[in-house]
């Protein structure tokens, strides 16, 4: 959140965290502050949204940096957020790295180190959210963090559990029914079906909906909707 998309506020009636950009791939901190105000009002859990500092590609092409340009990078953004939920006297809930930052990491152990040792750095009692089975959780378990098994009600899977690339055919789930049908099957089977039919398993711990999807708003009531009726409970972590 805190893209420029427009459906924030409305966004906010239907999930329990939010993960609001810090600057780097959009936003600013006019735009971070009015997105967190919007948690507050909502009692929605408040997470930075780290990425490649490369606004002209949204943050969702691969760069290769140093690790300590990384660390430097996230900690920077992390920080940024945490002045202004100290500010709104709010606590900082969690940290979710973005776009290209997050897969990279998701497979490459010494970026997804440098990511969960800038967190810690900022506070050790930050959640980390990362890709359910990556190295990104198991490098915050390392450097002492609570994780977030994360998965994702609007993208597809590969047999190894990541996630069908944005430039592939079929990346994208943008049919409510589907995505239902999927978080259903993640949460109550912990498993989930690739793209090309397989069941693999994962764990899930927190659902993911991109709020720049443009079935965002739709996905995100109906799944909470369906959830609930199934008797699951929707909380923060």
């Amino acid at each position: 959140m805190g893209e420029g998309c427009g459906n924030d506020a409305e966004l906010m009636n239907f999930i329990s965290s939010a993960n609001v950009a810090c600057g780097f791939h959009a936003g600013d901190r006019d735009t971070m502050r009015r997105t967190a105000e919007l948690a507050i009002e909502k009692n929605v859990a408040i997470g930075a949204h780290p990425g490649y500092r490369d606004r002209d590609n949204f943050g969702r092409t691969e760069m290769s940096l140093p690790t300590k340009e990384v660390f430097e990078l996230v900690r920077e953004q992390v920080l940024s957020m945490s002045e202004i939920c100290a500010e709104l006297r709010v606590p900082l809930h969690h940290v979710k790295p973005h776009g290209a930052l997050y897969n990279q990491a998701s497979k490459d152990r010494e970026l997804a180190a440098a990511i969960a040792d800038a967190v810690a750095s900022v506070s050790p009692d930050l959640i980390l959210y990362g890709l359910s089975g990556s190295l990104s959780i198991d490098e915050a378990e390392a450097a002492g963090l609570k994780t977030a098994s994360e998965v994702f009600a609007d993208r597809t899977y590969q047999p190894d559990g990541s996630l069908t690339p944005r430039t592939q055919p079929g990346a994208l789930l943008e049919n409510v029914e589907s995505s239902i049908d999927q978080v259903f099957q993640m949460v109550e089977s912990q498993s989930v079906m690739t793209l090309a039919g397989a069941q693999i398993p994962l764990r899930a711990d927190t659902v993911c909906i991109h709020g720049d999807g443009n079935s965002a708003i739709e996905i995100a009531k109906a799944i909470r909707e369906s959830i609930l009726a199934r008797g699951i409970l929707v909380r923060t972590i």
